[in-house]
């Protein structure tokens, strides 16, 4: 559909020069006269708006124009007209270092962000370990509130992750809200690693697994190989630590699923038509007693996975209610294989038929995290976090 769009655009481009005639059928004759249907041809005048003002720019701006660029932002603001802060226009650059990231390796300052579609606030969820936004003192719980000239919301988000990027070595100045005050940063970029999974083993045979994010392409073997191993070491309940996770690939979190629950349904969606999709787990699941870990951070993927497991009773949740992020997105590229768009497409349900949208998954036992705790970054099993020492309770119990 959307290379169709871009070859009607062009035909509109084309007329607007004098070069060719509208016929309401047909096609193009010998002559060089374009016909096409009434539907088309009034679909393509909705465009006409859009040439007049890139020939007026094309002839008389005072500089010679950038055409290229200002398509890139036309796409841009076609999308931005949705008001949707999930649905967005990755450019050349913003494509290719999204496929980077894909692959847990990107140039970039370490920080993991999540959105607020309550009140378009952009918060820092995670610091990457040994990475420049450590070094320079940035903290979860922080307020991006701008990056160079950009002031950040949800709707400029995007804008700012891809100029946070950058080049390896070159500096970007970052400011953040924090404790009623603003701070500046200028933190020099450089190669991140992405650790999405980390596990240990804590007392009493409790396994301890912390997903921070369902993405890159060895998410699926590194979770599977996390797994293999704490059983191997003899543990006997797991927990879940999907805290300030705020989602990924859905087809990751049902590949979570999949390990713990035997031929059921995770989730379901429903698009504007009414079609519904499911998605299930298959047969030979593991049956060791779990326990997951959420917060206010946990969000899409993570709710996803979490809502499953809590409406089959195969988790006990723990922890704050969680996001509220209950819509997907598709990501698709477009005809030039070099720039891409995200889009919401529908809503999901947990197994129950519970909305998640502005909603959140309530955890079965609510530990709140104490403010003065809120942005400590503890070290894995670290038992003075109060909510993992809740959740470790919890899966004590279930061994005995």
């Amino acid at each position: 559909m959307k290379k169709r769009l871009f070859i009607l655009l062009l035909c509109f481009t084309l007329l607007a020069g004098g070069l060719f005639a509208l016929h309401a059928s047909g096609d193009v004759t010998r002559n060089g006269t374009v016909t096409i249907t009434r539907e088309e041809y009034d679909q393509l005048l909705k465009y006409q708006k859009l040439e007049e003002v890139l020939q007026y720019i094309q002839y008389y701006y005072y500089q010679e124009p950038d055409v290229d660029n200002m398509l890139d932002m036309a796409v841009s603001g076609l999308l931005y007209g949705l008001e949707d802060p999930y649905t967005f226009y990755y450019n050349k650059e913003a494509w290719a270092e999204m496929n980077e990231e894909e692959e847990g390796e990107y140039t970039g300052i370490g920080i993991q962000l999540l959105g607020s579609y309550e009140d378009y606030s952009v918060t820092i969820t995670r610091v990457f370990r040994n990475t420049p936004a450590q070094e320079a003192g940035l903290r979860k719980g922080d307020l991006l509130v701008r990056v160079e000239d950009i002031e950040v919301n949800v709707e400029t988000m995007q804008s700012a992750v891809n100029l946070m990027r950058g080049k390896i070595g070159e500096s970007v100045e970052v400011e953040v809200y924090r404790d009623g005050e603003y701070i500046t940063f200028q933190i020099t970029r450089a190669e991140i690693h992405m650790n999405n999974i980390e596990y240990v083993m804590l007392d009493n045979n409790v396994g301890y697994l912390i997903i921070y994010q369902f993405s890159t392409e060895a998410f699926q073997k590194d979770f599977t190989a996390a797994m293999d191993a704490l059983e191997k070491a003899g543990a006997k309940s797991i927990i879940l630590d999907l805290r300030d996770n705020p989602g990924g690939w859905v087809h990751d979190s049902v590949f979570v699923a999949d390990r713990f629950l035997d031929n059921k349904l995770v989730v379901y969606s429903e698009d504007r038509y009414g079609n519904r999709e499911d998605q299930k787990t298959g047969a030979g699941a593991s049956d060791i007693p779990l326990v997951v870990l959420v917060n206010q951070s946990s969000a899409s993927s993570s709710e996803i996975l979490a809502g499953a497991l809590q409406d089959h009773d195969r988790a006990t949740i723990v922890g704050t209610n969680t996001f509220g992020k209950g819509v997907m997105q598709y990501v698709i590229p477009l005809s030039d294989n070099e720039t891409g768009i995200q889009f919401t497409y529908c809503q999901y349900f947990t197994p129950n038929g519970n909305a998640v949208h502005g909603i959140g998954i309530k955890p079965d036992v609510e530990v709140e995290m104490p403010e003065e705790m809120a942005s400590t970054l503890f070290e894995v099993g670290d038992m003075t976090d109060p909510q993992l020492k809740a959740a470790y309770d919890e899966a004590v119990k279930l061994i005995q």
